[in-house]
């Protein structure tokens, strides 16, 4: 069966470190990391309760500017990714890096959305009968939540839609910092999206990290050499998110049920 068009598949942190990156999130999240065996190139795999999170490699091993600080991206599912890079450059987006093979694996093209934030289409090989087990929701050191910084919020939720048919959920009103709109790909909302506030920079994509307890997590942050940028605090449902960096400079993000 294969992933349907549109739902987050994959998350790869590119790096100034790997080792010591690979031993800070080991220590954070709980992951277990390994190296994938690829043929001439350095490629680590999370993996948590069993089952693979997303991959680590070293930032100077991609075609990327000068001075680009580490980063976290995250890889979306369609169903062809050439037609689906032409789609999003009629509609306004960008092509970072053109589709390639990654073999044995799928097809990949690095892009971006009309606002500048950086993602992934990605169509793996087969028909998906073959893919890793997939970790239930909410499981500890797994990505429970997408979050869009958008330059506007509006128009960025219509690309979006049109490019993977994402539907409006619920939306909660933030009072100045505006509307807090979540989103689903398929059943319940898996992300949020809102108007960047103006200390981000640019519009860009944040993943949240499922963990059991958020203090003893964001405790582990610093203690590894990470920072605290914002929170631990309260969102609509009960749950606790903290918003933290890696000692690379990577942003990153935790979700916890409760405190």
């Amino acid at each position: 069966m294969t992933t349907p068009q549109g739902q987050f598949v994959w998350y790869e942190l590119l790096t100034t470190d790997l080792p010591a990156a690979a031993a800070f999130y080991a220590d954070v999240l709980g992951w277990a990391v390994a190296d994938a065996g690829m043929p001439g190139m350095d490629y680590r795999i999370a993996t948590a309760a069993q089952a693979p999170v997303g991959g680590l490699m070293a930032l100077a091993a991609c075609d990327r500017p000068a001075g680009t600080p580490p980063f976290w991206q995250g890889y979306v599912a369609v169903d062809d990714v050439d037609a689906c890079a032409r789609h999003l450059v009629e509609a306004g987006g960008s092509l970072c890096q053109p589709a390639a093979d990654i073999p044995g694996v799928g097809r990949f093209a690095q892009v971006a959305d009309p606002q500048g934030a950086g993602f992934v289409l990605f169509k793996g090989l087969g028909d998906g009968s073959d893919a890793p087990p997939q970790a239930p929701p909410g499981t500890a050191g797994h990505v429970g939540w997408h979050e869009l910084m958008a330059g506007d919020l509006a128009p960025a939720f219509d690309f979006y839609a049109a490019l993977f048919g994402w539907r409006k959920t619920d939306a909660v009103d933030m009072g100045p910092m505006g509307l807090y709109q979540l989103w689903a790909s398929a059943g319940s909302s898996v992300g949020g999206m809102m108007t960047r506030p103006p200390h981000f920079p640019q519009a860009c994509w944040q993943y949240y990290v499922n963990v059991e307890a958020i203090d003893a997590a964001v405790a582990r942050v610093t203690a590894g050499g990470g920072q605290l940028l914002n929170g631990p605090m309260a969102v609509p449902g009960g749950q606790w998110v903290a918003n933290c960096c890696d000692p690379q400079g990577a942003h990153f993000s935790l979700l916890a049920p409760g405190r």
